[in-house]
């Protein structure tokens, strides 16, 4: 949730009249008085993708000797420090400080908040336990927009303290919490600490499970922990890249790479050009729908991961479906890119996208990552495979201007092409490579990679661990009833049914909310009214106020505008302001308005 907050929070704050104040420079042609150096824009967000690097990278070490609660009291003071500079300062140099801090503390809540969920979970619900990142992290973006919405008209310091103050929430709270939490039991034997680990894991279980089901797992960890031991060499670091290990980090590293090579940082950072193409004007109603979708996404996904498909199923249908949006997106561009009903379609494509994305990709991604590895390595591996993570979002934004630029190449949104394919190679990776391993504990999961069993046939494969811990404890049951009552199994008939049917939901649902919001929706008539001349980037033109509704159209490739509804260009219908452009147009040299 704290990741989400202030992803979706900080790119608002940048516009807001408070913040350019003391971080801008004047500018007379921008509405608000003020621009902002693209160099100070750039720090802010690399430098926290920096510091995210960083911290991942030392998950491991941190991780191995301290402990996961400690990384996370680690994670929230640091979080604290970060928040009180950034709301005191009015330097740059210590700003960016700051926002280097708070990525070093999302580096460990990231890492750490899906080691310890994976690590803690029973083995029949630790999909969706882990899913719940994706879950929390657009709860965040939700409230983060939100905040940012109730703070952008102040004109004072307080349009951007309040939201980076909400930063302080989560943390706070979970700082005291983390005194009730047991660490992790896993953690704990791994540092020869047996009886706090049976305590607790006595503490999870508590009222869950009875007194033989916990003796059976706890007897599968030591046996599990104690063969960890035996095949393992000195150096953590070293271990990753040995044997069977070797094969669990490269799918662990794919799987979070497939994240960045879903496009999905292509398609929800240029969306705002995809809306001025379309004519819609309501950008912050349809980015708030949008993420919306996304939540409900996330909800779908995990009811899928739990009751209907395995995780590998759910990650090769967000890949493809996820391919199909970005084709579709660039196809649309290829026959006329600037035409509004192209705008539309690019607008729809985004939102179903972002449902699948959501649902399929981002919540099974960490599920499977995490489990993946074997538990004397997940901090180590998980946090290398994070530090990936950021250095491929870091490319991507690095790369992506090149693409889209009119100076460039500018492809615009045809640079979808591109993400298509690479969506597409992720199906055929999950397809190949990565095993179904819903239902089987971290235990089994370390035996089954030792055995080097092909990944087609993880289903079938017969622990040996089940049967020694089963006779161990002398519990005379089978397996499956051991981990909780098992979900009844679908038809494929019926799984291809009910794919279709989210399919052809939420198309449905995107293409009525974009409809909905465009600001010439009960339009019959139009009157069209050109201005001729030359509007650069922030520059504002005046419709005046006699316009029910109007539509911007003759934009310079590359740039985008928004309408308003007063000459300010501060508010919502009636005046148009050209924004930056992405590349070196000028703006609008021959603006047509239609009105109705």
């Amino acid at each position: 949730m704290q990741y989400g907050f202030d992803s979706a929070a900080i790119g608002a704050l940048q516009a807001m009249p408070g913040f350019l104040e003391i971080f801008g420079y004047p500018d007379p042609k921008s509405p608000l008085g003020y621009g902002i150096d693209s160099t100070v824009q750039q720090l802010i967000t690399s430098l926290l993708t920096l510091g995210s690097f960083v911290s991942s990278l030392a998950a491991g070490v941190f991780g191995s000797y301290f402990g996961r609660k400690p990384a996370l009291w680690t994670a929230c003071l640091l979080n604290a420090i970060a928040c009180a500079i950034q709301i005191a300062t009015t330097n740059a140099g210590v700003l960016y400080l700051g926002r280097l801090i708070l990525g070093f503390a999302n580096g460990f809540f990231v890492t750490f908040s899906n080691v310890y969920t994976a690590e803690a979970s029973p083995a029949h619900l630790r999909g969706v336990m882990v899913a719940l990142f994706a879950y929390w992290v657009n709860i965040g973006s939700l409230f983060g927009a939100i905040v940012d919405n109730y703070t952008k008209d102040r004109m004072d310091k307080g349009s951007y303290r309040i939201p980076i103050a909400c930063l302080y929430i989560i943390p706070a709270l979970l700082s005291i919490l983390l005194f009730w939490v047991p660490e992790s039991p896993r953690w704990l034997l791994h540092r020869g600490r047996d009886a706090e680990a049976r305590r607790a894991l006595e503490a999870l279980r508590y009222g869950a499970v009875e007194g033989e089901f916990l003796e059976f797992e706890w007897t599968e960890m030591l046996k599990g922990v104690e063969e960890e031991k035996r095949i393992s060499k000195k150096s953590a670091l070293l271990d990753m890249f040995r044997g069977t290990d070797l094969r669990r980090t490269l799918l662990c590293y794919g799987i979070v790479a497939s994240q960045a090579g879903s496009g999905s940082w292509f398609l929800i950072s240029y969306q705002t050009y995809f809306f001025s193409i379309a004519g819609i004007t309501k950008s912050f109603q349809l980015a708030i729908v949008l993420i919306c979708i996304g939540f409900f996404g996330v909800n779908c996904g995990m009811y899928a991961i739990r009751h209907i498909f395995g995780r590998r199923s759910i990650l090769i249908l967000g890949a493809l479906v996820c391919g199909l949006c970005e084709l579709a997106t660039a196809i649309a561009a290829s026959i006329n890119q600037d035409s509004q009903t192209t705008g539309r379609v690019l607008v729809a494509f985004t939102a179903i996208f972002m449902f699948f994305y959501n649902g399929c990709v981002g919540a099974a991604s960490y599920p499977v990552a995490t489990e993946l590895v074997s538990s004397r390595l997940r901090a180590w591996t998980v946090g290398t495979a994070t530090s990936l993570g950021y250095i491929l979002a870091w490319l991507t934004g690095f790369c992506t201007p090149y693409f889209i630029n009119p100076a460039n190449l500018n492809w615009g949104a045809k640079y979808g092409y591109i993400w298509a394919g690479s969506n597409f190679l992720c199906a055929m990776f999950f397809y190949l490579f990565i095993p179904e391993m819903k239902g089987r504990s971290l235990e089994e999961l370390d035996e089954i990679f030792a055995a080097k069993v092909p990944a087609r046939k993880f289903k079938d494969y017969q622990c040996t661990i089940v049967d020694e811990a089963i006779h161990d404890v002398g519990v005379l049951v089978e397996k499956p009833a051991l981990t909780a009552e098992q979900p009844k199994k679908m038809s494929p008939i019926k799984k291809i049914l009910t794919s279709a049917a989210f399919v052809a939901l939420f198309a449905a649902v995107s293409a009525t909310n974009t409809i909905d919001l465009f600001s010439d929706g009960s339009c019959n008539d139009y009157v069209t009214t050109e201005f001729v001349g030359d509007a650069s980037n922030g520059g504002c033109i005046d419709l005046g106020t006699s316009y029910d509704s109007i539509r911007v159209t003759g934009l310079d490739s590359g740039c985008t505008a928004t309408v308003y509804a007063d000459s300010s260009c501060s508010t919502n219908a009636l005046a148009a302001r050209v924004n930056e452009c992405i590349g070196s147009g000028n703006g609008i040299r021959a603006l047509t308005v239609d009105n109705c």
